[in-house]
C-alpha cells in the first residue's frame, strides 16, 4: 500500500492525476480505492484524484474538464472570463465540440456544450496555460463573434459588453472582429455595433 501511495504522490504532486495515468505508473484500481478509503487520496471527480489538503487550483473546474475531455475547447462565457472581458461568473463551464462528437458527461463541473462544425470549430483557437495545464480556447475576436452568434443563449447585453470591453482595452482589431464575424456568419448582426464603435 505504501508503495502505491508513493507512486501516486509522486505522479500527482500538487495537482491531479487521472486513474489511467496512475495505473500506467503502477497503481492498480483496487489500490486506488483503498487509498481513497484510507484518506491518503481524494477523488476530485470521476476518474480524477488528488492528495488531501492540497490547495485547489484557481481554475480547478477548467483543469478537471481538460483532464477528462482533452479535446474540449473553452468558449463563450468561459472564454470571456479567461480573456477578462466580462463581469459574468458562469456557474457552468462552456465548451465547444464538433457537430457529431459525443457530448461529455461529468459529475462536476457542470458543462454547457456548444456544437460547431467545419471552419467554425477550427478557426481562432489558441492555447493558454492555466494552473500549469495547457488549455484550448477561442481567441478574443472569435469569442466576441460567438457571443453574437449565440446571443439567444447568453444575452445580447453580454455580447455587447464583450465587444465594448475588447475595443476599449484594444486587445483585438476591427479587422479581426470583422474576419470572425464573417466566419461565424454574424456580420450583419454585428455590423451596427462595430460601426458604432469605429
Amino acid at each position: 500500500m505504501t508503495n502505491a501511495f508513493e507512486l501516486a504522490r509522486d505522479l500527482i504532486g500538487q495537482g491531479t492525476a487521472r486513474s489511467h495515468e496512475l495505473e500506467a505508473a503502477g497503481v492498480a484500481r483496487s489500490q486506488l480505492s483503498r487509498l481513497v478509503v484510507s484518506g491518503q487520496l481524494v477523488r476530485v471527480a470521476r476518474g480524477l484524484y488528488a492528495l488531501p489538503g492540497r490547495e485547489p487550483a484557481s481554475d480547478e473546474a477548467l483543469v478537471i474538464v481538460v483532464k477528462r475531455v482533452p479535446e474540449a475547447i473553452f468558449c463563450l462565457l468561459t472564454a470571456l472570463r479567461l480573456h477578462r472581458l466580462t463581469t459574468q461568473a458562469p456557474h457552468e463551464v462552456w465548451i465547444a465540440i464538433g457537430h457529431k462528437d459525443r457530448a461529455p458527461r461529468l459529475d462536476w463541473p457542470p458543462l454547457r456544450v456548444v456544437r460547431f462544425s467545419g471552419s467554425s470549430l477550427e478557426a481562432g483557437i489558441e492555447t493558454r496555460v492555466v494552473d500549469n495545464v495547457p488549455v484550448k480556447l477561442t481567441s478574443i475576436a472569435r469569442t466576441v463573434a460567438d457571443c453574437f452568434k449565440f446571443r439567444n443563449k447568453i444575452g445580447v447585453d453580454v455580447a455587447m459588453e464583450a465587444l465594448r470591453e475588447a475595443r476599449r482595452s484594444r486587445v483585438t482589431s476591427m479587422d479581426e472582429l470583422w474576419h470572425f464575424a464573417h466566419i461565424c456568419r454574424v456580420a450583419n448582426v454585428m455590423r451596427p455595433y462595430l460601426e458604432a464603435l469605429s
